[in-house]
């Protein structure tokens, strides 16, 4: 009888044993296919609408900004609607610019280069990132710098209502995030770096006070602080039904760092070639 009781016993703890095992393996599982099919997403979305709201860490402070977007991806065509501000930019036109009706001085429509200084001023990233493909790429890379201890960083939190959607609350927890010495090279900038590094440029600048903006001539053999990671903690809520993050929040080890949130997002919803135009009715260009 105690020999059947020792007997069952060690079953149930072998049974408990593979039950939990395989239940992690589940959970790392879902992580991996929900940000793979996140990716996936990205990829073969073509068109969106929605809502942005902005925040960042800016040189005085978090700055806030909102727009409403129209975004087609191939070719790349963006309007933006930023509290009477509105912005028009498509691939080939107008020599590669955007062109801006402002809402204040000079009150004339203006041609800006995208990667500029006046469009750039205190934000953390350009036109060129707007919508899902520039983050997609830096989660990506992420998830292959990991690789097999992809559990490790990757954790699935939650499932949640955020931004009144059904989502997924992922967290990337970058452990070893830390600053690093980077020498300059041969014609090399501050977002080529940043680029080739698949880390903020504007944390770049943050963490270097000698440097005064994305355009400072950097010379060979300069050394630069630079973090090893795009950001310490990285939050995704990505929508249950799109897979697209609707809700990304990113920190270092000052905290905040940048948030975006989507709202009342359309995924490919009908969007006419008249719209990337700046006679469109409705538009005041």
């Amino acid at each position: 009888m105690l020999k059947t009781i020792k007997y069952i016993y060690i079953l149930a703890i072998i049974s408990l044993f593979y039950s939990s095992n395989l239940l992690a393996q589940k959970q790392e599982l879902a992580t991996k296919e929900i940000i793979f099919r996140m990716l996936k997403s990205i990829h073969d979305t073509e068109r969106f609408k929605y809502n942005l709201k902005i925040t960042e860490r800016g040189k005085k402070g978090m700055n806030h900004y909102e727009s409403a977007v129209k975004l087609n991806r191939h070719p790349r065509k963006i309007y933006l609607y930023i509290k009477g501000i509105e912005l028009l930019w498509v691939t080939g036109w107008n020599n590669n610019k955007a062109y801006v009706k402002p809402n204040a001085f000079p009150y004339f429509n203006l041609s800006l280069d995208p990667l500029g200084s006046l469009m750039r001023q205190d934000q953390h990233h350009n036109l060129n990132d707007m919508g899902f493909d520039y983050f997609g790429s830096i989660v990506a890379y992420m998830a292959k710098k990991v690789g097999n201890n992809f559990d490790e960083y990757f954790k699935l939190e939650s499932k949640e209502y955020y931004n009144n959607r059904p989502c997924y609350k992922i967290i990337i927890n970058n452990k070893d995030f830390a600053y690093e010495t980077y020498t300059v090279g041969q014609n090399e900038s501050l977002t080529s770096i940043a680029r080739k590094l698949h880390i903020s440029e504007y944390m770049i600048l943050e963490v270097n006070p000698k440097l005064n903006d994305y355009f400072d001539i950097l010379k060979v053999g300069q050394k630069l602080k630079v973090p090893n990671a795009y950001a310490k903690d990285v939050t995704l809520y990505i929508d249950q039904l799109y897979f697209l993050p609707i809700g990304v929040k990113v920190s270092d080890d000052r905290g905040l760092f940048e948030q975006y949130d989507y709202f009342f997002l359309q995924v490919n919803p009908k969007i006419e070639d008249a719209e990337f135009t700046k006679t469109f009715k409705g538009y005041k260009f």
